[in-house]
């Protein structure tokens, strides 16, 4: 139930010829402590109106409230603070999610719209690091929160699988290249080679025009020159598939860059027959003055396209192929001028639909507080940390729980968990340093704190026995209230956390919900056969349904035992 509309409406009567319910509904503020209320209105901002004192106001709106709807309504200075009945609060708050189990918080609000997701993006030939890890995580954690809220999702994993560096590549292969070991162990001698390249070409720039030569000729249609490049493409997505595998992410799509070579012309064509290319110094740009951002660069001097115009390709296919209520763009916030520049650019071409493109930044990620760079040979490999983590998983998990059944399954789904909830748990656009001892406490804001607290919740579960039926779950108990207050506030975390595409707000709410429920098990004999059992199994079960989804909402696995 809406407890804020249900206030709004006992308010409404005395204020009547003052404010809206609607008004009044959001000038409803929670106090700190539940001790001082659990919902409170203040006067402060009708003393103006009504030419009087706010604890005048207050004390006269108190005496015209019908107060039998709530445990209390009392009055502190300016503030009229609602206490609520605890008992029909607890049973309409737990009946609801045991009856919807994972489907609590679902919402119908975007009707199956499509809704397009750049994300993850690695370059082909290139092995995914820890770098990689944002946009593949926060992409896949915003398309879970949006299909519960209705839309339908399209992750497409944009690969970098043209451009110049991979004329860098066929020379450095060519040149220092064996063909069978790359087949041996393929993304680690492609970027040795690759970073090789960078390393010569200090000294020997005619490197840079040997490859230019190959990637006209790739461009051209080289038979050589195609074949590599595709060897190098099939050999690098079954390297990423291991990655994607282990984080548990799939994808609708493997548009790449490549895959817009035949459609870029069409965007010149438009920009030429709206008179919006402007010549500049050889090249040619589109002015963006009344957009306050910098000319665009469409095309170089020597007709050569750029980055953006293989981009304003893309977003005209999404538009056409998927008829979008949204288009995201999981990228790094580096990118964010670039991206306001290319949502104007469609604009002026008369593509309507960039007004629902949307550029989702987020930081950089460092580890050990070192910044990450495939050019300089300073590569943390994202494999290689996933199984870290697992490894160090299994380790911790062997010393607590030695006679764990499915050990290696656990510590995988906590080993992964641990570095994707690390990266969630912070806001996106912020920079984080990965430490992976950090990660995987068991205590602190961590996800395996979270998935011990779910376990904890399962073990209760099954030392009772019990099977819950529908039934009245009016708790009443006093250190119950802050869960049972919580568990309600779920469905408007996933409303927010999709709104803001803020996968965070997620992963904070799953840790105060951890805190919430491990202080009421510690302080609360649970399993006492009373009248109350059922009612606080209740609370269990409902604590541990929506840990669950929470947590799946965010791309982590909740194992029920650790």
């Amino acid at each position: 139930m809406d407890y804020k509309q249900q206030i709004a409406e006992a308010l409404s009567k005395p204020l009547t010829d003052v404010l809206s319910t609607e008004q009044i509904k959001k000038l409803i503020e929670t106090p700190k402590t539940s001790t001082m209320g659990d919902l409170a209105f203040p006067t402060f901002t009708l003393a103006k109106s009504m030419h009087r004192a706010p604890n005048d106001i207050a004390a006269d709106v108190l005496s015209k409230i019908d107060q039998s709807n709530f445990e209390k309504v009392v009055q502190a200075g300016p503030y009229i603070n609602f206490f609520l009945d605890k008992g029909q609060y607890a049973n309409e708050v737990l009946g609801t999610i045991l009856q919807q189990g994972s489907h609590y918080g679902d919402f119908d609000e975007g009707h199956g719209g499509n809704v397009p997701i750049d994300m993850s993006s690695p370059n082909i030939a290139k092995p995914m690091s820890m770098g990689h890890l944002r946009s593949t995580v926060i992409g896949n954690s915003i398309a879970n929160l949006l299909t519960k809220r209705g839309y339908h999702p399209i992750k497409d994993n944009h690969l970098g699988d043209w451009g110049t560096q991979f004329g860098k590549l066929i020379t450095a292969y060519k040149k220092w290249g064996n063909e069978a070991d790359v087949r041996k162990d393929p993304i680690t001698n492609l970027v040795a080679y690759y970073v090789k390249f960078h390393q010569e070409d200090v000294e020997h720039p005619e490197l840079d025009d040997e490859a230019r030569e190959w990637f006209k000729k790739l461009e051209d249609g080289d038979e050589e020159a195609n074949r590599l490049w595709k060897w190098f493409s099939e050999v690098s997505l079954k390297e990423f598939q291991k990655v994607y595998d282990l984080l548990g992410v799939k994808f609708d799509l493997y548009n790449g860059e490549a895959f817009y070579n035949d459609k870029m012309q069409e965007v010149i064509d438009i920009l030429k027959e709206k008179n919006l290319l402007v010549e500049s110094r050889g090249a040619e740009i589109v002015n963006l003055d009344e957009y306050k951002l910098n000319p665009a660069l469409i095309l170089k001097s020597d007709g050569a396209t750029l980055y953006i115009t293989r981009d304003l390709a893309t977003a005209i296919y999404r538009e056409r192929e998927f008829n979008f209520a949204q288009n995201l763009y999981v990228v790094g916030s580096e990118q964010t001028y670039y991206f306001k520049q290319v949502k104007a650019v469609l604009l002026k071409m008369g593509f309507k639909s960039a007004e629902h493109m949307e550029h989702i930044p987020f930081g950089l990620i460092t580890v050990n507080g070192k910044k990450l760079s495939t050019r300089s040979g300073r590569i943390i490999l994202l494999e290689e940390v996933l199984n870290d983590s697992i490894a160090l998983a299994k380790k911790q998990i062997e010393s607590k729980n030695p006679d764990l059944k499915n050990k290696d399954e656990v510590a995988r789904q906590v080993g992964v968990g641990a570095v994707v909830f690390n990266d969630l748990k912070n806001e996106r656009i912020l920079n984080i340093d990965f430490n992976l001892e950090d990660v995987l406490k068991f205590e602190g804001d961590t996800g395996p704190y979270v998935q011990y607290t779910n376990a904890r919740a399962q073990s209760l579960l099954a030392k009772a026995g019990v099977e819950l039926q529908q039934g009245n779950y009016a708790l009443t108990d006093e250190k119950a209230w802050n869960t049972i207050k919580l568990l309600d506030e779920f469905p408007n975390i996933v409303k927010e956390a999709n709104d803001e595409h803020e996968p965070s707000v997620v992963a904070k709410y799953t840790l105060h919900l951890a805190q919430a429920f491990n202080k009421y098990y510690g302080n609360t004999k649970i399993l006492v056969k009373d009248g109350d059992l059922d009612n606080r199994l209740a609370l269990v079960k409902s604590v541990s349904v929506v840990l669950t989804e929470a947590l799946r909402l965010l791309g982590v696995q909740a194992p029920s035992e650790m």
